[in-house]
């Protein structure tokens, strides 16, 4: 027997659940126009609303209000989910729900971001959603800025300034067995595993060099500076430099093979 628990006035142990399978058959018909499926799928999903809404009940904004708000993301998951991909609905419609429920929190916050600002990040989340229709595919940062004909400085600045912040190990929805985390909707190329595991190499592999080594290694990839300016501040040659980074890249090699 499911515990009695009531969020926004609902209690959740009486909400229905359906297995993925009949979420399909149901978003099918949907789609079909049956508005009968429409109100049982709905009903059905009303509990993924309210485990993200629990996520926002610090906030001063009455629970009721964000739970509408996070409704309407739902329908529009709903409404354009596709069936044929590979994909639960859950993965698909957290995202959804969470960005309706921020953007209601923006609107409404006392955080005072310039209207030129605010504007800016609206046109890069309507850019975006129109690249990625188009192409079915992510958009980058620096598709919308290309098409926004901005600098990509202003889009990271609009969207970061309109951001709060969340750690990606935050559960967006449990269910069961099914729990949603926020870097489950994340695709991350550039900190791969194969790329962590060859940073952690290259630390290794400097840790072994000499005091010198490092520095000059330091000086010369990290801080961009010439073998002229690394010799004038260390106080030997520039040919002595040469010969020092040279030695340090070969071992640094070495040490990572």
């Amino acid at each position: 027997m499911s515990a009695r628990v009531e969020i926004c006035g609902i209690n959740t142990s009486a909400l229905p659940k359906i297995s993925h399978k009949e979420s399909i058959e149901l978003l099918d018909r949907i789609h079909a126009g049956d508005e009968s499926a429409r109100e049982e799928f709905l009903m059905a999903n009303m509990r993924l609303v309210l485990s993200i809404v629990q996520r926002f009940g610090g906030k001063k904004e009455s629970v009721d209000d964000i739970f509408q708000v996070g409704f309407i993301g739902l329908i529009k998951a709903m409404e354009n989910f596709d069936t044929s991909l590979n994909l639960r609905f859950s993965t698909y419609a957290v995202p959804m729900i969470i960005g309706e429920i921020r953007r209601f929190l923006r609107d409404s916050s006392a955080l005072r971001v310039s209207r030129s600002i605010r504007d800016t990040a609206y046109k890069v989340l309507q850019t975006r959603q129109q690249l990625e229709s188009q192409s079915n595919t992510e958009a980058s940062l620096e598709d919308i800025s290309r098409a926004m004909n901005i600098p990509l400085s202003e889009v990271v600045y609009a969207m970061d300034a309109i951001a709060d912040p969340m750690s990606l190990f935050d559960p967006v929805y449990h269910d069961g067995n099914e729990t949603v985390m926020i870097m489950d909707q994340i695709s991350d190329v550039k900190n791969s595993d194969e790329k962590w595991i060859t940073g952690v190499s290259i630390s290794e592999a400097m840790s072994m060099l000499s005091p010198r080594e490092r520095r000059i290694l330091m000086m010369r990839f990290y801080e961009g500076k010439t073998q002229i300016e690394v010799s004038k501040e260390i106080g030997i040659s520039q040919a002595q430099v040469s010969r020092l980074e040279k030695n340090a890249i070969s071992s640094l090699k070495k040490n990572m093979d």
